[in-house]
């Protein structure tokens, strides 16, 4: 038996009751990343169904791991706990409902590896498949979102992104953060590009997250996130001096 070959990117997918999309979206997935030593990294964020047995089952046959909440954390919290136990130097999230099309996947990584570390990828979706009243809420959500934190993104909910894992490890980590990925990379000193992305209605399954609820959550998050930058200055450095004649080193 040769080495393990390490992978070079890692799909982090944060599920909660998605046992009928596990199957379907890790061949998807399979399928996309063929030929690219990768691995799919679920996190079950405390469902109650059998959303732990459906990924282990997908585990015999694709290059799946597991990792279990004890009890719900929530969005943000599961994609923490996946990109922290990512093995790979690039990361893909992907919302695990089956709307985000994996084969954007390999599109989204090339841009990423062009535009270099520093970078987040978002992805934009143009075409949504969703309900009127959730199109709706989120145009205007997102419109509000970028007026308020100038985060330049027309897009910011969608699941599909992808970024270097040391880029996100070093952002400040809270619930709901997943929202606002483009504004705390900007925040860092990075740069945030969209790319356009397809979206497919849901087919299986029920959503776990309301409308209501999420505006409610929103509005207090969005203050949050106000706070958070104007909480920090990021330092602009001076060139370095040149070495002056005679100095060691000139």
């Amino acid at each position: 038996m040769g080495p393990e070959i390490s992978p070079e990117i890692s799909v982090v997918v944060p599920v909660r009751n998605e046992a009928p999309n596990i199957a379907p979206l890790v061949a998807e997935i399979s399928a996309a990343l063929s030929g690219v030593p990768h691995e799919i990294v679920y996190v079950d964020d405390g469902s109650t169904d059998g959303t732990a047995e459906a990924v282990r089952e997908a585990a015999c046959s694709a290059p799946v791991r597991l990792l279990r909440h004890a009890t719900s954390c929530g969005q943000s919290a599961a994609v923490v706990s996946g990109v922290r136990a990512a093995r790979a130097p690039w990361i893909a999230t992907l919302d695990g409902d089956g709307q985000n099309d994996p084969a954007d996947i390999p599109r989204l990584w090339a841009r990423a590896r062009v535009e270099g570390e520093g970078a987040l990828v978002a992805g934009w979706r143009k075409t949504r498949k969703d309900t009127t009243t959730k199109r709706l809420t989120s145009r205007i959500a997102n419109r509000v979102r970028a007026r308020l934190l100038g985060d330049a993104t027309p897009d910011t909910g969608c699941g599909l992104k992808v970024f270097a894992r040391d880029l996100f490890l070093s952002l400040p980590h809270f619930d709901h953060m997943h929202r606002f990925l483009p504004a705390l990379v900007l925040r860092g000193g990075g740069r945030v590009v969209s790319e356009p992305v397809g979206h497919r209605p849901r087919v299986r399954g029920v959503s776990n997250y309301g409308t209501l609820d999420r505006l409610a959550v929103g509005i207090v998050d969005l203050l949050g996130m106000m706070w958070l930058q104007r909480r920090w200055k990021r330092p602009r450095l001076l060139p370095e001096d040149a070495p002056r004649a005679g100095a060691p080193g000139a």
